[in-house]
């Protein structure tokens, strides 16, 4: 309990009578007397307010929160019996390392005997993983407004903190609306090509005549065109790079775990277009496997073993990984190799490698571009430090550059992004490669 500033001014006589008493003997018996109505005011308002019995409190959030995204986190306060409105302050315990949006330390609102407040404030988890909330700390204003009570309500509870699913959520509303643009997807359907049966249409001058289909024809009398869709039932492999160099953050997220986030939804579209979709986790050795398989159960079993990949400070055995998907997958397929080559010792190796696997797969290697290090190569030079960063973040960029167009010459498909478009660049190459039947 803590007394207001209200409360400070109904105790300021008693200080200016003690003050006269050293003039007038009576002044100390007002004091007293004074006193004793400040003392039967406070115990007045303390009774006229509600205890912490009154109060009920709980704490409402996805039962999965998501990486490096805003999420939602709901308080709800009760309050039983009657009285005012009351102005009350709200602290939630949030886990260690949690980004709090706009600083919503405390939450502010005027709380109304029988309504229920939902108190809203969002954190953004910077790593997967186990954690927990605390209890909730509730203050709130006495009836009279001399006093500010306060109490802590056990709301202590567990939260798993997993790969960014907001990306995955936010394409199935948009898919289902027909605005996939919204999430930056560009529309790369073409029809005319693959072999999955669309329609019949008019045969025009501009097409093969291999897709005039000769029964509709002989049935209307003009020629009649097939136009197919995109071919389906395809296999998607994801090679994912978990060596010390994915360890490094971009902000204060881990490289690894923007792969993460684009492996998932690419996981989760093709799905959706009828793919397979398989993985295969790595370091220094093959770490984890996940068949190719479809349908959305696939999509849940890649997040279940994504949830528990952590990276390992040691570098990638590219051809390790390779070889071991070259005695798993045959048949060809899309393999998109999340690395980075920033500082990596081994990109010779990883051009031969990928060089060896694009005879019979379609390979995309997927880096992700880091800010900092572009950065540091426009920073202006105003001493030695900053003319030694800038020399050695040109030198990385240049040799990332080389290995890049080397695995160009060499027929490898390339994606190199900043780690924050990660997710809808990966979507739109697959989805690019996929409608000109390069699977």
């Amino acid at each position: 309990m803590q007394l207001t500033r209200r409360a400070l001014w109904l105790f300021l006589p008693i200080a200016l009578f003690l003050a006269a008493a050293a003039w007038w003997s009576w002044a100390s018996l007002v004091a007293l007397a004074w006193g004793l109505i400040c003392g039967a005011v406070l115990m007045a308002d303390w009774r006229m307010t509600p205890g912490p019995r009154a109060w009920s409190l709980s704490r409402h959030h996805d039962e999965r929160l998501s990486l490096a995204a805003p999420n939602r986190i709901t308080v709800r306060v009760a309050r039983r019996g009657d009285g005012p409105a009351l102005p009350i302050w709200l602290r939630d315990e949030i886990p260690t390392n949690f980004g709090l949006e706009n600083d919503q330390r405390i939450l502010t609102a005027l709380s109304v005997p029988g309504q229920t407040l939902e108190l809203v404030y969002t954190v953004r988890p910077p790593r997967r993983g186990d954690y927990r909330f605390g209890d909730l700390h509730l203050r709130w204003r006495s009836t009279l407004g001399f006093l500010l009570r306060q109490a802590i309500f056990a709301a202590a509870a567990p939260v798993k903190v997993y790969p960014n699913l907001v990306d995955v959520r936010k394409y199935d509303l948009l898919l289902r609306r027909n605005r996939l643009w919204e999430l930056g997807l560009r529309a790369t359907r073409l029809l005319g090509r693959g072999s999955e049966f669309e329609r019949l249409r008019d045969y025009s001058p501009d097409d093969d005549y291999r897709r005039i289909n000769w029964q509709a024809t002989a049935r209307r009398g003009k020629p009649i065109s097939v136009e197919f869709e995109t071919e389906r039932s395809q296999t998607v492999i994801a090679l994912l790079d978990i060596g010390r160099m994915m360890r490094s953050p971009v902000g204060e997220v881990a490289k690894l775990d923007y792969a993460i986030n684009a492996v998932l939804l690419l996981a989760y579209v093709a799905a959706q277009k009828g793919d397979r979709v398989g993985l295969l986790a790595f370091a220094d050795a093959p770490h984890t496997w996940v068949a190719p398989r479809g349908g959305k159960a696939q999509f849940h079993r890649l997040l279940a073993q994504l949830y528990a990949v952590e990276s390992q400070p040691v570098e990638p055995d590219y051809t390790a990984a390779i070889a071991y998907v070259a005695t798993k997958q045959a048949k060809r397929s899309l393999v998109l190799l999340f690395s980075d080559l920033t500082g990596a010792l081994y990109t010779q190796t990883l051009a031969a490698q990928l060089a060896h696997l694009q005879r019979r797969h379609l390979v995309l290697l997927v880096t992700l571009r880091d800010p900092t290090v572009q950065a540091l190569a426009r920073q202006p030079v105003d001493d030695s430090a900053a003319l030694y960063g800038r020399t050695v973040a040109e030198r990385l960029l240049e040799e990332r550059q080389v290995t890049l167009e080397q695995l160009q010459r060499q027929g490898v498909l390339t994606l190199d992004v900043p780690a924050d478009e990660l997710s809808i660049a990966v979507i739109n190459r697959y989805l690019e490669l996929k409608a000109r039947e390069a699977i």
